[in-house]
């Protein structure tokens, strides 16, 4: 008995040691989330996508995309039927997909594994910038809980094992950029720079909407650097010209198509009529997205790309003019959308309010979090703030999905944890930062 009970002792001690080194360290925190989110696809076979419907589940409007690309049609029709080409979308994913698609083959389950492996390595190498960020920002233990958070709940890991889309490259691309930030007010040289500037515009051509956050974060950092008694304008102008430069040809590309000029995409206004017209009440108005109503899709074929949004975006604005008070109270209930999730109308009578009260619970959370670390006075608060405030605005006045708060949900559980290990404490200024 006392040979077992020592046995046992060993090894409980040798497991901790074990788990000591494990928890502390956020590579290993990748390891467990990668192999975690690559087991769910293999276990709940998620890369079989329903082929019902022409295979547009597989990826929407990125997957044809990348299928024309693949196929040889260039980057066009976005929907199925030909309808030319396209700057629906932002390039990034979408070459990225029809890369995959050209080895393993169109709309494959082989090409969907490999996707959706890829969409899980984004979003576990997010434990990284998830726990460098916490670590600065408050504690080590904040660092640690906040990367694990992410590393093991089921509905982070939902967007990266089910769906073919950039979603979590740009959580990934966002985290990263934001402890970039964070470390130019003490890197020194033109490195730094280069890198900002290619960070975003790797995240512009990924999804455009994080760039309202862009003018926050230069400021952030220049205000930081001026602190310091380091100037910053020269490594500003680097970093604008290495931005633009990389963007740069698909802006050309765009012209020389369109004969016009567009800023990477051009689906703002058909995406303004989703969320107000007749019938609006604050969510996705999906049955009049062209795949899902055939007048719509008949407009897009004969009118062509431009002509159609333009369209939808006189019908969203002559809506929005006619009733300035409607249009604000449809705007408020997006902003509740975004924060507390929208309607859950397929989802089992018990699930959707499971869901909603999770998904309200964590943005109650984060914002008690972040107002916490704004009295204290913690590094990068101000700088989570501008993101909290800028990047949903848009939404607020197009339509709301559980989605679109993906790229922010890093920065979201870092606030979470960091209110959850603060109960019970009173708040005392932090004696690293006054800003």
């Amino acid at each position: 008995m006392e040979t077992a009970s020592a046995n046992r002792s060993h090894a409980y001690d040798a497991f901790l040691r074990i788990w000591s080194r494990i928890r502390n360290s956020p590579q290993r925190i990748f390891a467990i989330a990668l192999i975690l989110r690559v087991g769910w696809i293999i276990i709940g076979h998620t890369y079989k996508f329903k082929t019902t419907d022409d295979n547009f589940s597989f990826g929407w409007e990125m997957g044809r995309i990348a299928a024309n690309l693949a196929s040889g049609h260039g980057f066009s029709s976005p929907f199925g039927p030909p309808t030319g080409p396209t700057a629906w979308e932002p390039p990034l994913y979408p070459y990225l997909t029809a890369g995959v698609f050209l080895v393993f083959g169109i709309y494959s389950k082989a090409s969907a594994f490999v996707l959706l492996v890829l969409n899980s390595l984004f979003s576990a190498l997010t434990c990284i910038p998830i726990f460098r960020i916490a670590k600065r920002m408050f504690t080590e233990k904040v660092a640690v809980g906040a990367a694990w958070a992410w590393a093991l709940l089921p509905n982070v890991m939902f967007w990266c094992t089910r769906a073919v889309w950039g979603t979590s490259l740009s959580a990934l691309l966002l985290a990263t950029v934001i402890w970039l930030a964070l470390t130019l007010e003490e890197r020194d040289g033109w490195r730094p720079w280069l890198e900002f500037g290619l960070l975003w515009s790797i995240i512009a051509l990924n999804g455009t909407s994080l760039l309202s956050f862009l003018p926050a974060a230069g400021l952030w950092v220049w205000y930081r650097r001026a602190k310091c008694g380091k100037r910053s304008l020269a490594g500003i102008v680097l970093a604008s010209v290495i931005f633009f430069a990389c963007i740069a040809p698909w802006l050309i590309r765009n012209y020389q198509t369109f004969g016009k000029f567009i800023f990477i995409r051009d689906n703002f206004g058909a995406e303004l009529r989703l969320g107000n017209g007749n019938g609006a009440d604050g969510t996705l108005m999906l049955y009049l997205d062209p795949p899902h109503d055939s007048y719509a899709m008949h407009q897009f074929q004969v009118m062509g790309e431009l002509n159609y949004i333009a369209m939808r975006k006189q019908q969203a604005v002559a809506y929005i003019k006619a009733d300035y008070p409607r249009f604000a109270l449809l705007s408020f209930k997006r902003f509740l959308c975004f924060w507390a999730g929208p309607p859950r109308v397929t989802d089992p009578a018990w699930l959707g309010p499971a869901k909603d009260s999770l998904f309200l619970a964590t943005s109650v959370l984060m914002f008690w979090g972040l107002g916490r670390a704004l009295r204290q006075r913690k590094p990068c608060a101000w700088l989570l703030f501008w993101l909290v405030a800028l990047y949903p605005a848009i939404y607020y006045f197009v339509y709301a999905i559980p989605r679109y708060r993906h790229a922010i949900e890093p920065e979201i559980a870092i606030l979470c944890v960091f209110l959850l290990t603060e109960t019970g404490r009173r708040p005392t200024p932090s004696p690293r930062d006054q800003s």
